[in-house]
């Protein structure tokens, strides 16, 4: 895997590229001072899916990781810092608070428009040039291709949504960001099996999602946010339980190829 300062990329050799933008833990040195405690937790990262999409890399899919926080700045979220679900509980661009509502950074340390400015050079916009240049080779050199976003997050965050998740929560911006039959595919591959999912419920898919997915350019571009229950431990230290992930990676694997499959299909 090459990497760069914000990111880890492993070039593959199938139409198919995992981005993981939450996947980062690390917090700039220099940062660390204005964070509070419990920010410095990290704890709403999309903890160990570089260890559940383990599978994906193996099989030739192109994998793009995120070495920094969303504390830092949010690769999932548009660069204005618009919302993506208006009139809802979310975290923005460069979030002020944790899921569960506490604090990221200590009094009067929020970040001023300038440093925003050089988070937004540094960190989201190398991250997003990667993606476009890969997903331009990749069409090029496929003719179509399939950009899945990778999310999980703890099942239960009453500030953010009512009740418990589905398990398993597909994205595809309402139907724009993919083919719907590739959506059609992935929803037969989650039959006969003891996960729940939704599609285009709670989450829809974030800025990535909605950015790239262009199907009638050949880029077609699904979100998978899936509850951290079904794979590992929700509270600290955010432990990576091999037993449950036995359960749901074989399921994971085969929505992959699904996917995968009906979008060669249609662009033959």
């Amino acid at each position: 895997m090459t990497g760069s300062p914000v990111f880890d990329f492993k070039a593959g050799t199938l139409p198919l590229l995992v981005s993981i933008p939450h996947l980062g833990r690390e917090i700039p040195e220099e940062l660390r001072d204005g964070y509070t405690d419990v920010a410095l937790t990290v704890a709403d990262t999309d903890w160990h899916l570089d260890r559940l999409y383990d599978f994906a890399a193996q099989a030739g899919a192109s994998v793009l990781n995120a070495r920094f926080s969303r504390y830092v700045i949010d690769l999932n979220r548009p660069p204005s810092g618009e919302s993506l679900y208006p009139g809802q509980t979310t975290t923005g661009l460069y979030p002020t608070e944790t899921f569960r509502g506490v604090p990221v950074y200590r009094d009067g340390r929020e970040p001023t428009s300038v440093e925003k400015e050089a988070r937004l050079a540094r960190f989201h916009t190398p991250y997003h040039a990667k993606l476009r240049e890969t997903l331009k080779e990749m069409r090029e050199r496929f003719g179509a291709v399939l950009l899945w976003e990778a999310h999980s997050i703890a099942s239960v965050l009453p500030r953010l949504f009512e009740g418990k998740l589905p398990d398993l929560n597909l994205g595809t911006n309402s139907g724009k960001s993919c083919d719907s039959r590739i959506l059609h595919a992935v929803a037969q591959a989650l039959r006969d099996q003891p996960f729940t999912w939704v599609a285009n419920g709670r989450f829809k898919g974030g800025y990535i999602t909605r950015e790239f997915g262009r199907p009638e350019e050949g880029v077609h571009s699904i979100q998978l946010e899936m509850c951290q229950s079904t794979y590992m431990n929700e509270d600290a230290s955010f432990d990576y339980r091999p037993e449950l992930a036995r359960k749901v990676q074989p399921v994971v694997e085969r929505m992959l190829t699904a996917a995968v499959e009906a979008m060669q299909q249609i662009s033959r």
